[in-house]
Order: structure tokens, then sequence, then C-alpha cells
């Protein structure tokens, strides 16, 4: 791929001059699994020049079915409107046959997908916990140099732990169908606590009230919780919104503006960005060992016995991990 773009430095420099085709070039190259192209995809990521002003990053998760791909249509065309560049990651659910998005976000922001100041891009999972692409983040490093102003990362939101998405997003929101009160009762506690924002969605029509009425049950239940020390006063909330006639999406843009603004101003941005960063790292560590050890050949040799030891009875999960890592990643102990 380097010889054909003119190496990574090139691709670089046309990434950060707003070329929409090498940002796509760029995004395939990252997620490719070839080790030549992770050798140069690492060249490229350490070619980028840091941002002078930091990219917001919104994480948007929800349930299937209660309108992400509208609200991020709806929520986006008003971003680009006010002349900013927005990049949306749509990461969709993995096909077990293929490994390729099954959902496919940009089809379903066609009016979008042809605004020339966004760029969407449909990601598979792959399986990954939290319904986030294995290399979402260093995507995000991607369209940032590209130049984006805002970046949306909307996940799968299949009741997988969230906690992927909000540990490389700055603000993350909850969206929303109207409901009663026995679906408030079934919203899991954990995701409330890790949402900055709870909008709710759908609020027109023969919905609008019930949509007002569900969001006040959300704004009681969101009262209870301990609020993040340093957030401005009334956060977390929860607010109306509707995809389909725009109703609150300008209040929801200026709420999210204000706990942005008032996080940056504090400090606890910074202090998150670098708490993310290091999270980020220990992943990479983890994932790097075991996509090590799957391609020893020793050790998928002495990794298949010991499965088959486990399988037999003969030795318990743990003791047969132990024993791996012994072999294979020991742990030295001071004489």
């Amino acid at each position: 791929m380097s010889d054909r773009d003119g190496g990574t430095t090139e691709l670089a420099a046309r990434l950060a001059s707003g070329d929409r085709r090498a940002l796509a070039r760029a995004i395939t190259l990252i997620e490719s699994s070839r080790a030549d192209h992770r050798a140069e995809a690492r060249a490229l990521l350490a070619s980028l020049p840091p941002r002078e002003t930091p990219a917001l990053r919104i994480g948007l998760t929800g349930t299937p079915g209660v309108g992400k791909s509208s609200f991020t249509e709806s929520f986006g065309l008003l971003l680009t409107e006010r002349g900013l560049r927005l990049a949306v990651l749509a990461v969709d659910p993995s096909s077990a046959r293929s490994g390729g998005s099954i959902l496919g976000d940009k089809t379903r922001m066609e009016k979008l997908a042809r605004t020339p100041g966004a760029f969407i891009r449909p990601s598979p999972s792959q399986a990954t916990l939290g319904g986030v692409g294995q290399r979402t983040r260093e995507t995000i490093r991607l369209v940032e140099a590209w130049g984006a102003d805002i970046v949306v990362i909307e996940t799968v939101g299949v009741g997988q732990s969230e906690t992927m998405v909000a540990d490389m997003t700055d603000i993350f929101v909850l969206l929303l169908a109207p409901a009663g009160g026995d679906e408030l009762q079934g919203v899991k506690r954990g995701i409330m606590e890790m949402a900055d924002i709870i909008l709710v969605n759908k609020a027109d029509g023969e919905l609008k009230s019930q949509a007002l009425r569900t969001c006040a049950d959300y704004g009681g239940a969101l009262r209870l919780l301990r609020a993040r020390p340093g957030d401005p006063e009334g956060f977390p909330c929860a607010r109306t919104v509707s995809a389909y006639t725009g109703d609150g999406l300008e209040a929801a843009w200026e709420t999210i503006e204000k706990l942005a603004k008032g996080r940056q101003a504090n400090g606890s941005w910074e202090a998150r960005r670098r708490a993310q960063a290091q999270t980020w790292f220990s992943h990479a560590i983890e994932t790097g060992l075991i996509a090590r050890l799957h391609k020893n050949p020793e050790a998928a040799a002495r990794r298949a016995e010991l499965a088959r030891q486990v399988a037999d009875g003969e030795l318990t999960p743990d003791i047969a991990a132990e024993t791996l890592l012994d072999a294979f990643a020991p742990v030295s102990h001071p004489s």
C-alpha cells in the first residue's frame, strides 16, 4: 500500500490537507491485520502532527431500534451547517462468516454521507467487547488529523459492556426511546452511571407526551446518582429530541458544549484524556501478548494440548492457563 500511495509520509500530508480519499485509504491501512500493513500503520500514526485544538469525541450508544443512525444524521447535519467538520465512526456488528459489517450505517445516513464536511466510516466490531472496533482508537487519530472538529462513535448497543466507549470519548451520550416504568427499571445502573447525557428520542407526534414523561423519569433517576467532580451544575442530565422533526437538537448540542467547556476549564478534560491513554496502553499490551501467543507455533501446540486436558477434566482452566503462561511468559523472582 505504501508504494501505491507514495509512502506513509505522503499519505500523512494528504490526510492533513483534508483529502477524504487519503483518509479512507489510511483507515483501510489501519484496519488491516497484515504484518507489513501494521508496520506501515504504526509509521503513519507516528508521523501525524499533534492537534493544537483537540476534537470533541462523543460516544453514542443505545439499544437497536432507538434511532441512533437517524439521530446521528440529523445531529450531524446540524453540526456541518454550523461549519464544523464531522467524522462518524459507526461500529457495526460483524458477520461471523466474513467478519465484515452487517448493518452498513453509511447507507442509512445517505444525506450526511454526501455532505462535504462529514465523513462516515462503518467498521465491523469483530466481536470486540463494548461494540468498539479493534482499531477504533487509531481511526480516531486519523480523522482528527484529517481535521474533524467532532468525532461521533456510534456503537452497536446490544447489551455488551460499553466501558470501552467511555474510555475513548470525552462525553458519553445514551440514546433511549420513550418507555414506561417497567422499561425504565430495565435500564442497567452501570450504563446510567457512565452516561453524561441521556437523550430520549422520538419526541414527536403521539409519542411526544410519553417522551416528556420518560425524560422526567430519567432525570429523576440521574439526580440520585453522584455528579462527577468538577462537572457543571445539572449534570448528568436528560433531554428530549426528535431525529425526525429536529426538535431538541439545538438544545442537545448546547448541552454537550456546556459540559465540554466546563470540563476543559476545570482541567478534568485533560485528566480524562491522560487516564484514557494509560488505559489503552495497558489494553494494547494485553492484546499484543495474546496475539504473540497465538502466532507462536510452540505455544499454539502447547495450548491445544492443555485445552484437551481441560476438556477431559484432567486440569482446571485456571491451572492450565497458569501452566501456559509460566512456559511462555514466566514471572522472574528476585534471588
